[in-house]
C-alpha cells in the first residue's frame, strides 16, 4: 500500500513545475514518516528539473533541504519519535557496509548512495524530494533539528550548511587559519558564518563590493572585489584555504596564486566546462586543488548542533508553492538574498 500526497512536479525540461500528486511508500520497520514544514530551493533542484545535468527522469519532485515534524515511525525505529523536529538532506540511503559508509562518508558509498530525488533505491523505488507534504525516509538518514534552530532557516542547512561545514572541518579551518570564500550567495553566506564561528580569519572574494555590508554582517573580516586586478596582487600567498562556492569556470591559476604554503583550493560548485590549471600553480607553495561533496549524516548532525549553538542559519525568503517557478528564475538571475524556502503548508492549496 502507498499514501497519496500533494506535491509540485517537474514534468519536462522546458515545462514549469506544476501541482500534482505522488505516492509515498508505507512505513517499513525502520522508516520515519515526516510531515514536511519547509523545503529549501537549491540550484541543484533547478539543474535537475531542467535536465541541465542530463539524466533526469520525469516526472520528478525536487527538494533536498527538508525540515519537518515526525508524524509516525516504524516499530524498529529507535532514534526518532513522533513530534520530533527533524531534517532530511541530499541522501536517503546508502549500503551502510562499505568503508566510506562505516567512516561516516555515506555520500561516497561504493555501492552508490541514494539521492533524495531523481534516484532509484536499492528496492527499485524512484525517489521524490521535499516539494511535497510528506516524505518517508529510513531512520539512518533523518537528522535532529535542535530546538535552537527555527525550521525555516534550518531547511537550507541540510544542503548548503553541510556543503560548507564539511570542507571547513576537513581542511582544519579554525583559529590561526586564513579562509577565503568565493561568492556570497546561497552557499557562501552560510560558509562565512560557519568559518567565522570556527574561529578562522575570513575573507570574501566576490565579483564586486555590492554585498560587502552583508558579508561583514555575516562575520567576514575582509571583503575584496575580484574584478579589481589589484586584489590578486594584494592577496598573493595569503590563504590556507579557499572554498569556491560558484559554479562558473574561474581562472584557477589566479586564485591558486592566493594560497600560502600547503594551502588548498576546494571546488564546491559544478562548472559547465572542465577545470584547467597550469602545473606550476600547484607546484609552487605545494598547493592542492581538491573538491568536496556535501557530507555524511554524522557531520550533518554536528553541523546542525553547531549552528544552533552559534545562532547560525540561512537568510531566507519564504514563498508559497505557487511561486516556485518565479523563484527558479530569480535564483538563476541571482535575485535572492539568500535562499528561497517553500512553506509546505501551501502544497495543498
Amino acid at each position: 500500500m502507498t499514501t497519496t500526497v500533494n506535491a509540485y512536479l517537474a514534468t519536462a525540461p522546458d515545462a514549469p513545475l506544476s501541482k500534482g500528486t505522488i505516492e509515498r511508500r508505507d512505513l517499513g520497520p525502520k522508516d520515519v514518516l515526516i510531515d514536511i514544514a519547509y523545503a529549501g530551493i537549491c540550484h541543484s533542484d533547478i539543474h535537475t528539473a531542467r535536465n541541465e545535468w542530463r539524466g533526469t527522469t520525469y516526472p520528478v519532485v525536487p527538494g533536498h533541504e527538508i525540515a519537518g515534524i515526525v508524524a509516525a515511525v516504524g516499530p524498529e525505529v529507535t532514534r526518532h519519535k513522533v513530534g520530533d523536529r527533524v531534517g532530511v538532506g541530499c541522501m536517503v540511503d546508502s549500503c551502510g557496509e562499505c568503508g566510506p559508509c562505516k567512516d561516516g562518508d555515506e555520500q561516497f558509498c561504493t555501492k552508490g548512495s541514494i539521492d533524495t530525488y531523481n534516484s532509484t533505491s536499492y528496492s527499485g523505488e524512484f525517489t521524490h524530494g521535499g516539494y511535497s507534504e510528506q516524505i518517508v525516509v529510513t531512520e539512518r538518514f533523518v537528522v535532529r533539528i535542535p530546538d535552537g534552530l527555527a525550521l525555516d532557516v534550518a531547511a537550507p542547512l541540510l544542503c548548503a550548511g553541510v556543503t560548507l561545514y564539511s570542507p571547513l572541518k576537513h581542511w582544519g579551518a579554525g583559529p590561526g587559519k586564513k579562509v577565503a570564500i568565493i561568492g556570497l550567495g546561497g552557499l557562501g553566506h552560510v560558509g562565512v558564518q560557519l568559518a567565522h564561528a570556527l574561529g578562522a580569519e575570513v575573507t570574501v572574494l566576490s565579483q564586486s563590493l555590492r554585498k560587502e555590508a552583508d558579508g561583514k554582517r555575516f562575520g567576514a573580516d575582509h571583503y575584496y572585489a575580484t574584478s579589481e586586478p589589484e586584489t590578486f596582487r594584494t592577496l598573493r600567498n595569503e590563504f590556507d584555504l579557499i572554498l569556491n562556492t560558484v559554479s562558473v569556470n574561474l581562472d584557477l591559476d589566479r586564485y591558486l596564486s592566493m594560497l600560502a604554503v600547503d594551502g588548498s583550493f576546494v571546488e564546491l560548485g559544478l562548472p559547465e566546462n572542465p577545470l584547467s590549471v597550469r602545473g606550476f600553480s600547484l607546484l609552487k607553495n605545494r598547493r592542492s586543488l581538491a573538491g568536496s561533496l556535501i557530507g555524511g549524516i554524522a557531520i550533518t548532525q554536528e553541523m546542525l548542533d553547531f549552528c544552533a549553538e552559534h545562532n547560525i542559519g540561512a537568510t531566507i525568503e519564504t514563498i508559497d508553492a505557487s511561486q516556485i517557478n518565479e523563484a527558479y528564475d530569480r535564483v538563476v538571475a541571482s535575485d535572492v538574498r539568500y535562499r528561497f524556502v517553500i512553506d509546505a503548508a501551501t502544497f495543498a492549496d
